[in-house]
Order: structure tokens, then C-alpha cells, then sequence
């Protein structure tokens, strides 16, 4: 059963256009640190500031889609869930947001011999969270599709992890040139790329439960 009907029309506009603005980040995201570990500082740079704008515009979304639903008293008794969900897609791009501001600010060194571990690091960590994004379209469209459609969000989340661990493993073990400060602060920007995976984890968690309840 659908959850939308004909009179949640402008809500599901909102909806999507917030589900939209994740993805978009998520994507800009990726081409961010693309961008950074090639030394492209003006791509960079405008990576930075259109994920800026689209966190902005979902964080708008997000207070209208609230507010929506509890003036207009729509979706009542999945009220809740929802806006549960919602938040948690927002931390998506909140993330992503934050951790490109990171290294804006902190300029990480990061040796070159790093580089395509940290791409696949970024293409999964990205790759978990994108596959949320059709899951949760379906949860309002076809919630019976939902639990199938996140198998690749737990694939990728746990990749993610396998990869990270590897390139910890790398910089700890094998990389003694680099003093204990250097290994830190690239370990603490490795957390900020895998986080990404995290939050779509636990928002895939959420989703799952929520479809159950209503096919249920």
C-alpha cells in the first residue's frame, strides 16, 4: 500500500526534492575528494560551496516537510517514523558537508601512494549511502520493495569498513616515514569518509523497520 494519496501531493514534491538534494550532495561529495587529491584546488573549492548550497536547501526541506505534516496533520500515524528518517538523511549530507569543510581547513598531507585506496574508500562509503536514496523513494511508493533494495546499502557499509581497515593498516604498519601526528590526523580524515557509510547504515536500519510496519 502507497502512503501517498492525492492530497499529499505538495508533500511528495518535498519529499523528493530533499531525497534529491541528499543524493546530489552525496555525488558532489565523491568529485570533492576527487578533486582535493589531485591538487585541483578551484574544483575543489566549488565542490565545497555547491554542497554547501544543497545542504542548505535540504535543511529547508526538512522544516518545511515537519511542519507539513503536522499542520496539515498528513501521514499522522507514520508522523514519527518519518521524520526520524528524515533526520537521518539529513546527517548524510550534514556529513558530507562536514567532512569536505575539514579538509578545506585542515589541508590534510596525504601521500600520494594513499590516493586510489582513498578513492575506493570514497566510491563505497558514497556507494552505501546512494543506494539509501531509491529505498527510501520505494517506502512511500512500494514499502514491500524497500527491505531488498537496501541489501546493497549493508554490502557497502561493510566494505567500507574492509577498506578502511586496510588503509589504517597501511599508514600504521607500513608507512614509518610518517611521524605519529601525520598518521593521526590522516586516520581521523579516513573516519570522516567511512562515517558517511555509518549513517547510512543506521538509516537503512530505520527504513527497514518502518517498512515492516506497514506491510504488515
Amino acid at each position: 500500500m502507497a502512503l501517498f494519496t492525492r492530497t499529499t501531493k505538495n508533500l511528495i514534491i518535498k519529499i523528493e526534492e530533499f531525497f534529491d538534494n541528499v543524493e546530489i550532495g552525496i555525488l558532489v561529495f565523491r568529485e570533492g575528494i576527487k578533486s582535493y587529491l589531485i591538487n585541483n584546488r578551484e574544483d575543489f573549492v566549488r565542490h565545497l560551496q555547491k554542497v554547501d548550497a544543497l545542504e542548505s536547501n535540504a535543511d529547508k526541506l526538512q522544516r518545511e516537510i515537519e511542519n507539513d505534516m503536522i499542520t496539515n496533520s498528513i501521514l499522522p500515524q507514520h508522523r514519527e517514523e518519518v521524520t526520524k528518517l528524515i533526520d537521518q538523511l539529513d546527517e548524510i549530507i550534514d556529513s558530507v558537508k562536514s567532512s569536505l569543510n575539514d579538509f578545506n581547513i585542515e589541508l590534510p598531507e596525504i601521500p600520494s601512494a594513499l590516493n586510489n585506496d582513498i578513492l575506493d574508500l570514497t566510491e563505497v562509503s558514497s556507494n552505501a549511502a546512494e543506494e539509501l536514496i531509491p529505498a527510501a523513494r520505494a517506502y512511500f511508493r512500494a514499502p514491500y520493495t524497500v527491505r531488498e533494495k537496501l541489501l546493497k546499502v549493508y554490502y557497502f557499509e561493510t566494505e567500507t569498513d574492509k577498506i578502511s581497515k586496510g588503509i589504517k593498516k597501511q599508514i600504521f604498519q607500513q608507512m614509518p616515514e610518517l611521524d605519529l601526528a601525520h598518521k593521526a590526523h590522516l586516520r581521523y580524515i579516513l573516519h570522516h569518509i567511512e562515517n558517511i557509510s555509518d549513517i547510512a547504515q543506521k538509516a537503512a536500519d530505520l527504513l527497514s523497520a518502518m517498512a515492516i510496519k506497514v506491510i504488515t
